[in-house]
């Protein structure tokens, strides 16, 4: 499981200039953490029905530059995320390097193959109690780089399979990330205080009998 702080500094003597500087988290002043295991997480998900009406993607601003370092957000998590190091130039224009995308499982090279996927889609997270947010709640959701979990660079292929999908509908390609998938998909629902509704709940209950009941932490957003 990858560690739940994104690093805030590109390491690397060559790029150490650009991205001098913390990666703050989007969301407003973090509250206490939480610790549970993902039994009781998956448990404690408030259960309603969902409804769309009135969503429209653009309620939700995305890759911004919350901290004004010059990178929006689908480069931070692009140089947060690389395993072998791009080549970076201008204002974070990425070019070069490797990804591992664990939904399929895939090692995907150069930035042009890969999305940033938000763990709960900006829809079903409308779905779910966004739809009563501020506008800026709702940005601050779409570039949350408060926790790892919310934001994850894949292969588009997979993402766009996935779409607005919950885990009753879609899991990623690969059996062996199904468990780090629910995993984060509730800790994405626990930390902003979203809903599930019973298809969801039962999927995710019925996925979690075959994981390990990891403990896990987080810090709620709102």
């Amino acid at each position: 499981m990858r560690p739940h702080n994104r690093p805030t500094v590109f390491t690397l003597a060559a790029t150490a200039a650009v991205f001098a500087g913390t990666v703050a988290p989007a969301s407003a002043a973090p509250s206490e953490t939480v610790t549970t295991t993902l039994r009781e997480a998956i448990d404690a998900l408030p259960v309603a029905v969902e409804d769309r009406t009135g969503y429209q993607r653009t309620a939700f601003k995305h890759w911004v530059d919350a901290d004004a370092d010059g990178c929006n957000t689908r480069q931070e998590v692009l140089i947060a995320e690389v395993i072998e190091p791009p080549a970076v130039s201008g204002r974070c224009t990425v070019s070069g390097g490797i990804w591992h995308s664990y939904y399929d499982n895939v090692d995907v090279q150069g930035a042009r193959g890969l999305d940033i996927d938000h763990m709960v889609p900006l829809a079903e997270a409308w779905d779910s109690g966004a739809s009563d947010w501020s506008a800026q709640e709702r940005q601050d959701y779409a570039n949350d780089l408060g926790d790892t979990r919310s934001l994850v660079a894949v292969n588009a292929r997979e993402n766009r399979s996935k779409a607005d999908q919950d885990p009753n509908q879609w899991l990623p390609s690969d059996p062996g990330a199904r468990c780090r998938y629910i995993e984060e998909w509730t800790v994405v629902k626990s930390r902003w205080g979203l809903s599930a509704d019973p298809g969801e709940v039962t999927a995710l209950t019925d996925l979690v009998a075959g994981c390990h009941d990891t403990r896990i932490t987080y810090t709620p957003a709102r």
